[in-house]
């Protein structure tokens, strides 16, 4: 009897993860009516390449499903077969982007936003705006920055931080519309702001971004993933314009 409810149990726990599995890297038939696209299929690096540059990194693989930069070894803040990624597509005008993100002990990354390849950027950071992805243990002990998970980076801090634990997934929704920019994570508001205001103006002009181009008000580019020579993963990467 014992076996045979092991068995049963077994079965159920491994159908449920199976058809957890399946729903990685999709869209639902409601998603597909609103006009989402994914922008990661799971599979491979499609849609995807090194910025500044063609293809993709070796440093960057498949793993259950999800986007892993791998790094058995780092050259400077880089794997040693990494770079930052960049979308084939340029997001266009208003849109909404969701992501989930996963970080081991000490991981620093970011997803970009408004990144434009344009050779006078030499690094994605001198173009995107960074929202940080990390575990914000790095900092522990540090006076207030704007370093940490869901902060962008030397921009705004994120009002409140609720973050799974190292190795759980962080679930990020970026809004862009009519200049108001929304950024939730784990279901928290964490940035609100008006890209027309004198607070948002004020705060990109004292930051590392003041010669970058949403410094003049250009809030189109491409969505970035960031190589800081740390293991992250990324999946369920999705977009629509609205």
């Amino acid at each position: 009897m014992f076996l045979k409810i092991f068995a049963i149990s077994l079965f159920v726990c491994l159908a449920y993860r199976g058809a957890e599995a399946q729903e990685l890297n999709t869209l639902s038939s409601q998603e597909k009516k609103e006009g989402w696209k994914l922008l990661f299929n799971g599979r491979n690096v499609a849609g995807w390449h090194t910025y500044g540059t063609k293809g993709v990194g070796s440093s960057w693989k498949i793993d259950q499903g999800a986007l892993k930069l791998d790094v058995p070894n780092r050259v400077g803040n880089k794997a040693s077969d990494g770079g930052d990624l960049v979308t084939d597509a340029v997001m266009p005008g208003d849109f909404e982007f969701k992501a989930e993100w996963r970080v081991e002990r000490f991981t620093n990354s970011g997803i970009f936003f408004f990144v434009q390849e344009d050779p006078q950027y030499k690094n994605i950071f001198d173009t995107g705006l960074e929202l940080q992805v990390l575990d914000d243990a790095i900092y522990e002990g540090a006076d207030e920055n704007k370093h940490r998970a869901g902060d962008f980076f030397s921009v705004a801090n994120a009002r409140v931080r609720e973050l799974q634990p190292v190795g759980g997934w962080n679930k990020v929704h970026f809004i862009l519309k009519k200049n108001k920019l929304t950024v939730t994570l784990n279901g928290f508001s964490i940035q609100e702001h008006d890209l027309t205001s004198a607070d948002w103006k004020q705060r990109v002009a004292a930051s590392k971004l003041k010669n970058a181009p949403i410094s003049k008000g250009r809030f189109v580019g491409r969505i970035g993933l960031q190589d800081w020579g740390s293991s992250v993963w990324f999946r369920n990467v999705k977009m629509r314009s609205l």
